[in-house]
């Protein structure tokens, strides 16, 4: 009997639910069920590689917008590539802080080098070197590579050979340097000492030294003040020095140190009685002191060359010079 009613209970309950399985649901509001998220796309600080290839705001929204959080929000992969360019930074790989000064340096280099591109061309009458000299007041600082390049360019002109020629010719003329002999043999012999002489205090005085005490090597010329003022000037060049880091003027021991190094080592190829070290030192001073006649020269060059031959040397700097000072002035 209880077999039956069962039975019976059973059948009518299938009977129910099939009938409510075939009428026609009601409209009712869908219940709103959580959107599955799409996988994050991998926030990669593009700024730390290469900042021209970070993709821009613009890129990022339709992604931030098809892409809503579980509590309907939009804008999590947003703040997911903030965390991650916050992480980034934190971990020291802000691209500005190591390329600016990298980049300074390659401007600074470069601008170096357009300036020793000038002064290579700087000729007394289209013939003699005139290399070590600067015109701009506000010229950079030279790299070593860069010294030891112009101190062998400039050591190394033909100029340089004909010199050596002439004053060879002269100190023969003078009857100096007798242990080198006379006639061609004597002549050549001379000729090689002079131009020993000039290259080592070019390559030590002009490269090394500077390279190695951060010392411009260059003079640079005051053009303007009275004649007295620039002529004293001119003189100090050779005793003072611009350091390139503080630009700074201090006591020229490259330019020094060069000159009694030369006059040191020209004792390995002079007769006896033209060396010595104190012959050598007290040589090296003298040498130091006549190069002040040089730096003169260059001082008033372009003053005379503008007078007599109608050029100007600085192609226009001088001009500029003096309009930036009467503009100061006012």
């Amino acid at each position: 009997m209880r077999l039956v009613l069962g039975v019976t209970f059973l059948g009518l309950s299938c009977s129910v639910l099939a009938q409510e399985a075939g009428r026609t649901p009601r409209a009712t509001a869908p219940v709103p069920s959580p959107a599955i998220p799409d996988a994050p796309i991998p926030q990669i600080d593009l700024a730390a590689v290469d900042p021209q290839s970070a993709p821009s705001q613009n890129a990022q929204q339709p992604t931030a917008e098809s892409a809503p959080s579980p509590n309907g929000s939009a804008g999590a992969p947003q703040n997911g590539a903030s965390q991650s360019s916050s992480s980034a930074q934190q971990n020291g790989s802000n691209p500005q802080s190591s390329a600016g000064p990298a980049n300074a340096r390659e401007t600074q280099r470069e601008k170096a080098a357009d300036q020793i591109k000038e002064q290579e061309q700087q000729r007394v009458l289209g013939i003699v070197p005139n290399f070590n000299l600067t015109y701009r007041r506000d010229a950079v600082s030279l790299t070593a590579k860069q010294k030891m390049g112009l101190a062998l360019r400039a050591s190394t002109d033909p100029f340089e050979f004909a010199a050596a020629f002439l004053v060879a010719g002269y100190h023969e003329a003078l009857d100096e340097d007798t242990g080198f002999g006379w006639g061609a043999e004597g002549y050549f012999k001379r000729s090689g000492a002079a131009y020993l002489d000039a290259f080592d205090g070019d390559i030590i005085g002009n490269g090394i030294l500077p390279a190695l005490l951060h010392q411009d090597p260059r003079y640079f010329r005051l053009g303007q003040g009275t004649v007295k003022h620039r002529i004293l000037y001119a003189v100090a060049t050779n005793f003072i020095a611009r350091h390139d880091n503080t630009h700074k003027w201090e006591p020229n021991y490259s330019n020094i140190g060069g000159n009694i190094a030369a006059g040191a080592i020209s004792n390995l190829y002079y007769p006896s009685q033209n060396s010595g070290w104190g012959q050598t030192i007290g040589n090296g001073l003298i040498v130091t002191t006549e190069g002040g006649l040089g730096s003169i020269f260059d001082e008033f060059w372009p003053d005379i060359s503008r007078k007599v031959l109608h050029k100007d040397p600085t192609h226009g700097l001088d001009a500029q010079t003096a309009a930036n000072s009467r503009a100061n002035q006012k």
